[in-house]
């Protein structure tokens, strides 16, 4: 008895399941229950957001005013007091640089960007460690759906060959037709082997991402292996990315550091003056005293830094127009991706795994009636397997594409 359409469906459709070592659960992980897991435990992203955190540290750096210098000191203090002509004599003086040009507001701005800039890199780079889950989900999905089939195809051909081999002890078929079956067993064990390994690779790459130190073969997950439809349009998800792709952000961000760069480097141009108290007492006799010390900038006027800074504005400029573009490129391919994938698996689906079971029961029905020859009944069996094969790999690449379109459009898209 062969594989029928609706234990097919069933296989291909089912949830798989799993649980994690430390983290071993009665029921499999949904994908949402892994990305949450992978966000609170990747090293990777872990070590970008402590990174984020030491980044927003400078901001309050930068709010800080500059602080005033003291300098006291004494003279003659270790010899005897010999009335006017040398007394001890003490002096306190305090000073402090008094900033011109808003460089402290400028520091600011530029602290509060590139805090802007790092946060939007630190969420680009948790949208590529998710876009990188997902494809080991869907990896481990694929996997665990072929190793159910491959199980049950050779569970089914085994029974099949303990019916024919009856068959050939009884003398209803010749040794050369059951050998050919029996060679035919190879295909099937085979593909039930590499099918474990590929099932323990996924898991094995999938719970490292989660941040599983020692991956468990307990293990499992759960998921839809048929993809759905996307109700969207290509000009609304181009929109959609570049109103939240953060890689944008990060750039746009960067354009309004290098422009608070360029007034801090204009501000650090002007002339800071120190002003300075002074108290003094010599003697019986006290005093106090101001001074105001002025650079002349006559030389350095911090010319190349701010030139420097105006390119680098610049610089910033084209640097967010290659991100855009690559931005609606990125979305562009991944929906061309989608729409090809989609197409091909809905074939599969819709029409060609049906019909490889049927094709394969009416060769069996009519090989067992001795209608059909053998090899013609061994053909009918490598074209459902193949079919079944080739349309898990199509579900799972329009799964990939899917998700290569939630990551070019940084949202979520599968509903």
């Amino acid at each position: 008895m062969t594989i029928s359409a609706v234990r097919l469906s069933f296989i291909l459709v089912a949830s798989i399941a799993v649980s994690v070592g430390a983290m071993a659960q009665s029921a499999p992980m949904s994908l949402q229950q892994v990305i949450d897991i992978a966000k609170a435990r990747n090293p990777a992203l872990l070590a970008i957001e402590r990174n984020l955190q030491g980044v927003k540290a400078q901001e309050i750096q930068a709010s800080l005013r500059v602080n005033p210098d003291m300098t006291f000191y004494g003279t003659n203090v270790t010899l005897p007091a010999q009335g006017a002509s040398n007394p001890y004599a003490y002096s306190l003086q305090i000073s402090r640089l008094m900033e011109r040009g808003e460089k402290r507001r400028w520091r600011m701005d530029v602290a509060k960007a590139t805090s802007e800039q790092t946060e939007s890199q630190y969420r680009d780079q948790q949208r590529q460690t998710l876009f990188t889950v997902k494809q080991a989900f869907t990896n481990m999905l694929v996997a665990k759906a072929t190793l159910t089939l491959a199980r049950a195809n050779l569970k089914d051909f085994a029974r099949q060959l303990d019916i024919n081999r009856e068959r050939y002890v009884h003398g209803d078929i010749g040794k050369l037709d059951y050998e050919r079956l029996d060679l035919q067993m190879a295909q099937f064990e085979t593909d039930e082997s590499n099918a474990e390994m590929n099932m323990a690779t996924a898991s094995d790459q999938l719970q490292t991402l989660m941040g599983v130190e020692r991956p468990s073969t307990a293990f499992d997950i759960a998921g839809e292996i048929v993809p759905p439809s996307i109700p969207a349009r290509l000009d609304e998800l181009q929109a959609r990315a570049l109103a939240t792709r953060p890689d944008f952000q990060a750039a746009q961000a960067a354009i309004r550091a290098a422009d608070a760069n360029v007034k801090l480097a204009f501000a650090n141009g002007t002339t800071d003056p120190t002003l300075e108290g002074e108290f003094d007492r010599s003697g019986t006799y006290n005093s106090a005293g101001f001074s105001i010390s002025i650079p002349l900038r006559i030389f350095d006027r911090n010319q190349g830094n701010k030139l420097t800074a105006k390119y680098q504005a610049q610089s910033n400029r084209f640097s967010e127009i290659a991100v855009r573009n690559q931005v609606l490129s990125d979305v562009s391919q991944a929906w061309a991706q989608y729409t090809t994938a989609k197409v091909i698996s809905d074939r599969y689906n819709g029409h060609y795994l049906a019909e490889a079971n049927d094709v394969l029961s009416i060769a069996e029905f009519a090989y067992k009636q001795g209608g059909l020859a053998l090899l013609d009944y061994l053909n009918a069996l490598q074209e459902h397997r193949t079919t079944a094969l080739n349309a898990l790999n199509a579900y799972g690449q329009t799964w990939m594409a899917i998700h290569q379109l939630s990551s070019a459009t940084g949202t979520e898209i599968a509903p």
